[in-house]
């Protein structure tokens, strides 16, 4: 009874905090007041100057937008390229486009090999950190295990609040080094702990790249292949950046300019990643893709599919949401040039996995063609839309025999460079911390002593 007296008066407040901080929408368009921070085409809203990514809906020729074909650029320099370069000269990118975005320059041979064996150096944690942190208390929500390990590391630290350029960039490659143990040893304590599993911690070579390390980490054999280590290093170069406009990177730098730690920064950002709009948005693109397969009788059939997407966006199926998750993007309109990039390698991987693998990237692609199509039919848009790399990532994700609990992890693996270099930014050319503004629209009422009430 006294349960359920709480629970009735927890509703009650709830439903005080619903009605008193409802506002009419129709105030957001009277002040001119760009909800979510973007304008009614999805711009967003001018906040700062970078350096370090270029995001353009088309690819700009000689002043001119081309239709259909989104650019990307790290540094000044197209993504396709930076993709073809170290791909032709069979090499893993990861930590030569960490260089380059950390530092501004791609690296020669001599200076990629001194970087390499810089992270893997650094690629260790301080004694006892496994057992008397990650191994406590394990999750099944491995970002919050992620928060957790990142914080804690700041009592390692003896300069943790030294905001130097220098410091904070010898934490920031301590960090882009350790993240794939936290993630990975945090997914093995949970799965041992809360699942019964066995557990193994696999300490990883030098010579390894990041790519390689995550799979030795994460299998019993420490076994894989050439492919699946060159896709999984694909999808952390394609993760590692995205503008200071998304969510994470905005925080980051938000919460940089406040003057805080790298620690406090990092863990904040993390917690923006977390969330089902941002990095989360692979696992829902996996769970509708495992409803429509338990809801249309032939995968092969393209009117059965179209059939089940119209029944998504009417709310009829999956999660009711009315959304095809792993369609469309803030910035891009008809091509996101990461997931352009990344088909190639799904579809090299599902070749190498058999048959089942190559249908389910079949039936994948067919939603890739028809969902727009669908969308364009049953939505009032303002830009066209076209499948994002998140549309994918689930798949090679699971492709990789990587479990579910480490697909946002993944996405954090990659994008804490890119926050870094955002970070640093933020701090060689900011000297105000960020303080947009809120227009108050409640009206003034008279304080009522406590009899009257």
């Amino acid at each position: 009874m006294e349960r359920l007296e709480k629970k009735e008066k927890l509703s009650y407040l709830a439903s005080q905090c619903q009605k008193y901080n409802l506002i009419d929408m129709n105030l957001y368009s009277e002040y001119d007041v760009k909800r979510g921070l973007r304008d009614l085409n999805g711009t967003g809203v001018l906040a700062g100057l970078t350096t370090i990514s270029t995001i353009y809906p088309e690819k700009i020729i000689a002043g001119k937008p081309v239709e259909a074909c989104g650019e990307l650029r790290y540094r000044g320099i197209d993504i396709n390229e930076l993709v073809s370069g170290f791909v032709n000269e069979k090499r893993f990118g990861f930590e030569e486009i960490a260089y380059l975005l950390l530092f501004g320059e791609l690296p020669n041979k001599t200076e990629l090999a001194a970087f390499h064996c810089l992270l893997a150096e650094k690629r260790t944690l301080p004694t006892n950190f496994v057992r008397d942190v990650i191994m406590k208390a394990p999750s099944s929500d491995i970002m919050n295990s992620l928060s957790r390990s990142i914080l804690t590391l700041a009592s390692y630290d003896p300069q943790a609040d030294d905001i130097s350029i220098e410091n904070v960039l010898e934490q920031s490659l301590m960090l882009i080094s350790v993240f794939p143990l936290l993630a990975i040893y945090g997914y093995h304590a949970y799965n041992h702990y809360n699942q019964g599993e066995s557990m193994y911690i696999h300490r990883p070579t030098e010579e390894l790249s990041t790519a390689e390390t995550i799979l030795t980490m994460l299998r019993p054999t420490k076994e894989y292949s050439f492919q699946e280590a060159q896709t999984l290093d694909m999808a952390l170069v394609l993760h590692m950046e995205h503008g200071g406009g998304n969510n994470s990177t905005f925080t980051t730098r938000v919460v940089t300019s406040s003057g805080t730690d790298t620690y406090s920064t990092i863990a904040a950002a993390l917690g923006s990643l977390k969330g089902p709009k941002h990095g989360g948005a692979n696992i829902k693109v996996t769970e509708m893709m495992g409803d429509l397969k338990r809801n249309v009788a032939d995968i092969t059939d393209e009117q059965a599919i179209r059939t089940y997407l119209e029944a998504v966006l009417d709310k009829e199926v999956f999660d009711r949401k009315g959304l095809i998750y792993g369609m469309g993007h803030a910035v891009y309109s008809d091509n996101d040039p990461r997931a352009a990039i990344f088909k190639n390698y799904v579809a090299k991987l599902a070749q190498e996995k058999g048959s089942e693998a190559w249908q389910e990237y079949q039936l994948y692609t067919m939603v890739e063609r028809i969902a727009p199509q669908v969308i364009n039919e049953k939505r009032k848009i303002y830009k066209g839309v076209s499948a994002n790399i998140d549309f994918f990532s689930g798949f090679v994700y699971n492709m990789l025999d990587l479990p579910e609990e480490l697909y946002t992890p993944m996405f954090a693996i990659a994008r804490i460079v890119g926050w870094s270099a955002h970070r640093i930014e933020e701090l060689v050319n900011a000297q105000k911390i960020m303080r947009p503004a809120y227009k108050e629209v409640s009206n003034d009422r008279e304080y009522i002593d406590i009899e009257s009430r």
